[in-house]
């Protein structure tokens, strides 16, 4: 018998191409879920609002999202969490650790452009996974591809079965709203882009004559020629094979226009799955265990620059979390208690009492924290699943105010802990290098530092473009290796050596030269 609390929750990420129109969407949902009463579009001329899951300042700045936000709201006798993550392909590794932490995911795709490099890679991810998705294909408003074609165009890219749950009747100018398969049901709206507006008309059966008023024959005809072939090509909605990952319900709309959001909404917290049990290295863990258990996925420092704080992101994995209670820290094998743990309402934050599996709480943190670390009431578990990868651009840090050392220092690790990018350090004199996928994170980097640590860097590029972790059975044979190789090797954030090497070619040379030196591409190798 599965608790009802846990019934109730969805626990959710948007992922897309950067400007696939992510972030509105998750706005609208908390629009439609009354969370919020107009919504801000990204980027503002105006210096009214701002949308309400960017809340750092270099976001604000730049119109992209760069750290994942996360959002709860109630719809529907229903508790949505949304983690809305970001786009850019240099936060890549933010994204896919959040994807760690949710049940299920909603793609979201610009029918302009159809298919994105980015969108293939998150949906390699999802699939590792075997995670639930929903696409949304957006901007249906503008002069794109047609629907029939985009389909195909995300079967043969995205490699997955798709069904579509709506359908659009028209596109770009010829745009008048969404028809829902899965219930049947028409909504025309008049396009608004802050508020929710009043549906001009609402029918369930095609053949109602009301219909004539708004759709021209022809448009009447070719939506129902459309839900024919629909219906002909890829059948109904096959509820199992979309919770085990195989098939993707797909909706059409326009999240700014708020056109087809409430079809996406209400068909969502219907079949989209609740908590499941997880793996961890010792066991499997089951949702509906008594004990609780969760863990950290994402690190924020200075989420309201005026404090100094720092914020672990924990994902209930079993049991019932409870404000003030002694929980077990498994790596530090130490109990801590949480006197104010914080609900998320986009930057709202309020003290949560209590929360469930599939909620996930921030708790403040005075430096106990590493991402995947797990939190028990006293077994020994470590949860699977938040690898790093290896990065590709390597830069070292180099201080531009001596006088500032110590805040260089203390920002540079808290940065990192925080997953922004990886840390090496190597010796002898303690450099520190810099691991990222792209060049935008040290452009973040650089701004946080100065802004919310008040030091400034500068940071040097080197020739590596690869890094292995490095293990082996023969102790004496790695530490000979380590001694050999040692411009070559930098130790990560727990200490584990890491060989940094130019390419790929001096990697096999090197596996070539010491056969008894295991090289690993993720952090995961235990």
């Amino acid at each position: 018998m599965i608790n009802p609390e846990i019934e109730k929750r969805k626990t959710f990420a948007i992922i897309s191409h950067p400007d696939a129109g992510k972030t509105t969407l998750t706005e609208k949902f908390l629009l439609f879920g009354g969370a919020i009463n107009t919504a801000g579009a990204v980027k503002r001329n105006k210096a009214n609002q701002s949308n309400t899951s960017d809340f750092m300042e270099i976001e604000k700045q730049r119109g992209i999202s760069v750290a994942t936000s996360v959002m709860g709201f109630e719809y529907s006798n229903k508790r949505i969490n949304i983690l809305d993550t970001p786009g850019h392909k240099d936060f890549a590794e933010d994204t896919y650790r959040t994807l760690s932490a949710v049940d299920s995911v909603i793609l979201v795709v610009d029918c302009v452009k159809g298919v994105e490099e980015q969108t293939e890679k998150l949906m390699a991810v999802c699939r590792m996974r075997n995670t639930p998705v929903i696409i949304f294909i957006n901007k249906m408003d503008r002069e794109g591809k047609d629907a029939f074609d985009l389909l195909d165009e995300i079967e043969n890219k995205l490699n997955i079965s798709l069904c579509p749950l709506s359908w659009p009747i028209g596109q770009g100018h010829t745009f008048k709203g969404v028809y829902s398969i899965y219930n049947n049901h028409l909504n025309l709206f008049e396009p608004d882009k802050t508020k929710i507006s009043e549906p001009v008309i609402e029918v369930s059966d095609l053949n109602d004559e009301n219909l004539g008023k708004f759709l021209k024959p022809k448009e009447l005809d070719g939506l129902k020629g459309d839900l024919e072939l629909v219906e002909g090509v890829y059948g109904k909605l096959d509820k199992s094979m979309y919770t085990e990952g195989l098939l993707a319900p797909v909706f059409f709309g326009s999240a700014i226009n708020n056109f087809g959001i409430k079809e996406l909404l209400d068909t969502f917290v219907q079949i989209a799955p609740s908590p499941r049990s997880r793996e961890a290295e010792q066991r499997e863990v089951l949702v509906n265990e008594k004990n609780f258990s969760g863990f950290v996925f994402k690190i924020h420092a200075n989420l309201d620059p005026k404090h100094r704080d720092r914020i672990a992101f924990l994902r209930i994995c079993s049991g019932k979390f409870e404000r003030n209670k002694f929980y077990f820290h498994t790596r530090q094998g130490k109990k801590l208690k949480f006197s104010n743990p914080m609900d998320f309402m986009a930057n709202e934050k309020s003290i949560v009492e209590e929360a469930w599996p599939g909620d996930v709480v921030g708790l403040y943190d005075s430096g106990n924290f590493k991402i995947g670390d797990t939190l028990t009431e006293g077994e020994q578990l470590q949860f699977k699943g938040i690898p790093s990868f290896s990065p590709e651009i390597f830069k070292e840090v180099e201080n531009r105010d001596p006088l500032r050392t110590k805040q260089l220092e203390k920002g540079i690790q808290q940065l990192t802990e925080e997953g922004v990018a990886q840390l090496f350090i190597q010796q002898p004199g303690n450099r520190k290098i810099i691991g990222a996928v792209g060049e935008l994170q040290f452009e973040v980097i650089a701004f946080r530092l100065e802004h919310e640590y008040g030091a400034k860097a500068y940071f040097r590029t080197l020739s590596y473009g690869r890094s292995n972790w490095v293990t082996s059975k023969d102790k004496k044979k790695l530490e000979e290796f380590l001694k050999r190789k040692q411009q070559h090797i930098g130790q990560d954030k727990d200490g584990n050596p890491v060989f940094l090497a130019d390419n790929e070619f001096m990697i096999n040379m090197t596996m070539r030269d010491y056969p008894d030196i295991e090289f690993h591409k993720t952090s995961e190798f235990k």
